[in-house]
């Protein structure tokens, strides 16, 4: 970022981005936005595991300008999102392996920015919950509470839980008590283990036996089958792959994040978006994911400030922010409230094909903070 050229597309993307989250936020308000398929989010119940990135997003705009005067709207917003989420801490049926997704970008966001008490309180305890879900003889983090017919979920992890591990070790920072920590990493060890393929790609899905601990099988999950490379599990294993290093220093976590950046480039090529499936068939290939594209450029910008190979990875990180903005971006237009278009929720189900996704809102905007010399929420 050391040219003119450069600083005018990031500021223009960026207060691009904040001007819409502002405005956004006059309609949505306090609920929790998932998908934008006709131009407008919608709403979702604040189980779901996307209700921590409408929150997330405010903070990002938030702690770009905290004295402005949009900040204590936005302020006053993600507060109220935070105290409908503390209902959910306190039914166990509610909360899955997605706590780190919903508290970092809420409750623990708003202890960072704000010294919050009640944000810490929360983040606490939504540790605790988080920590209580893992299983002690396969030595990973139960993902889902429902039933199904194609898995015995009881002994279901899968590659998202990744970006949720910083919950544990934030917890393991604030408390002083270890216990949250090796728990991450027994987790991190596992995943790395038996979802990382020696290529690079990854599952989605892998049901261990409830009882054993021991691996039965691959499920395809949001990816084409098993042994496909779902595009956006990939982006999964980089970013949450960097991070745990970047909280434990442990080398292996590192090697880890760049043998999937490594994957998810090789496949990406001169792209910017990647089709929803690496492996896809060719008859499949319909639906894009942007989603993938930017959490993927936000885990290289993190990368890139822990590889010897961090030139690499940041070049490649910003190629695909810019990106992004100039081929993707809704800019301006008041008629898509999404900023960025073209994400893909669940192919195999038929969900949210080529849609603007509250996540992929956010981490296009983390990575634009993170260009601008900011750090991410996670």
């Amino acid at each position: 970022m050391n040219t003119s050229t450069s600083v005018k597309w990031l500021e223009e993307a960026w207060q691009q981005g904040a001007a819409k989250t502002i405005r956004n936020a006059k309609r949505i308000k306090d609920t929790f936005p998932h998908i934008a398929p006709q131009g407008t989010y919608d709403r979702n119940d604040p189980e779901w595991w996307t209700a921590g990135f409408w929150p997330g997003l405010l903070w990002l705009v938030y702690g770009d300008a905290p004295e402005s005067e949009a900040a204590a709207s936005l302020h006053r917003i993600a507060e109220s999102c935070e105290r409908q989420l503390e209902g959910c801490l306190r039914d166990p049926e509610s909360v899955d392996h997605d706590l780190g997704f919903i508290w970092l970008l809420s409750g623990v966001a708003n202890y960072r920015q704000t010294g919050s008490m009640d944000g810490r309180r929360r983040g606490m305890l939504a540790a605790n919950l988080l920590a209580a879900r893992f299983h002690v003889r396969g030595e990973f983090i139960r993902a889902w509470n429902f039933s199904s017919s194609a898995m015995d979920t009881r002994g279901v992890a899968i590659i998202d839980s990744m970006m949720n591990l910083p919950l544990l070790y934030w917890a393991s920072e604030q408390s002083g008590d270890p216990r949250f920590r090796w728990l991450a990493e027994a987790h991190a060890d596992t995943v790395a283990r038996e979802f990382i393929r020696a290529d690079g790609s990854i599952c989605h899905v892998v049901e261990f036996d409830p009882h054993t601990g021991q691996k039965l099988r691959e499920h395809g999950g949001q990816g084409h089958a098993p042994g496909s490379a779902w595009a956006r599990g990939t982006a999964w294993a980089l970013h949450g792959f960097a991070l745990s290093f970047r909280y434990t220093g442990e080398a292996r976590y590192l090697e880890t994040a760049e043998r999937a950046a490594d994957f998810f480039l090789a496949m990406l090529g001169e792209e910017i978006v990647p089709v929803w499936d690496f492996r896809a068939p060719a008859e499949h290939q319909v639906a894009w994911d942007s989603s993938a594209a930017a959490i993927a450029a936000s885990g290289l910008l993190e990368l890139a400030k822990l590889s010897p190979r961090g030139e690499t990875y940041a070049a490649a990180g910003e190629r695909i922010v810019r990106g992004l903005h100039e081929h993707y971006s809704s800019g301006d237009s008041a008629a898509e409230e999404g900023l960025i278009m073209q994400g893909t929720v669940h192919y195999p189900e038929g969900r949210g094909l080529n849609v603007p996704i509250i996540y992929g809102d956010y981490f296009y905007m983390e990575a634009l903070a993170k260009l601008r010399g900011h750090a991410g929420l996670f």
